[in-house]
């Protein structure tokens, strides 16, 4: 039994093979660069991860070796810098174009899910011994609260950092829906 995206129980969401994932290094370390032709970097920090098994809950039915990686855009099985449960902190830098709306400034990019507003999806799933990450359920990042003033900072700078815990209260994985406060939006300290 699985949980599915909404925390149904229920089938897995979906499988992908992974191996050409592993050879991505653990932590990206970026330096801060002004916006060149309209681009910045969304900075994704996540802490505080949940481990690399989690066991069963009343409703929640228990995972291992549990890894965490960014999904592409419209592509669920197309997966990023696949990183371990366990880490100490974990982080993904991703291209972005800023396009002026109605609504104001968003990010788009081929990480940033344009469905509703745009948000990032961060998906956990078990690594089998043959690389097979099987998702058993996702956080979505949502970009839409950005003030306009950090935004008008992060184009400024060229960086958007977008920090979180990776653990939800009752000690799992976290999931669904991520906004600000629980997603702390902000630029690099010079």
């Amino acid at each position: 039994m699985r949980l599915c995206a909404a925390g149904r129980v229920g089938r897995p969401l979906f499988t992908a093979s992974v191996h050409s994932l592993c050879s991505q290094p653990l932590f990206t370390t970026i330096v801060s660069r002004s916006c060149e032709h309209g681009r910045v970097l969304l900075r994704i920090e996540g802490r505080h991860l949940p481990g690399l098994n989690c066991p069963p809950s009343p409703t929640f039915p228990g995972y291992s070796n549990i890894h965490i990686a960014v999904q592409r855009k419209d592509r669920p099985q197309e997966l990023l810098d696949l990183q371990p449960g366990d880490a100490p902190q974990v982080s993904w830098t991703l291209e972005a174009e800023p396009a002026d709306t109605s609504a104001g400034i968003v990010l788009r990019g081929p990480y940033i899910q344009s469905r509703g507003g745009p948000f990032v999806y961060l998906n956990w799933g078990e690594l089998a011994a043959d690389t097979t990450f099987t998702m058993f359920r996702r956080a979505k990042l949502w970009l839409d609260a950005i003030e306009p003033a950090t935004m008008a900072a992060a184009l400024d700078v060229g960086t958007l950092i977008a920090r979180l815990d990776l653990t939800d209260a009752e000690g799992e994985p976290v999931c669904a829906s991520v906004r600000p406060p629980r997603l702390e939006l902000s630029v690099p300290q010079s």
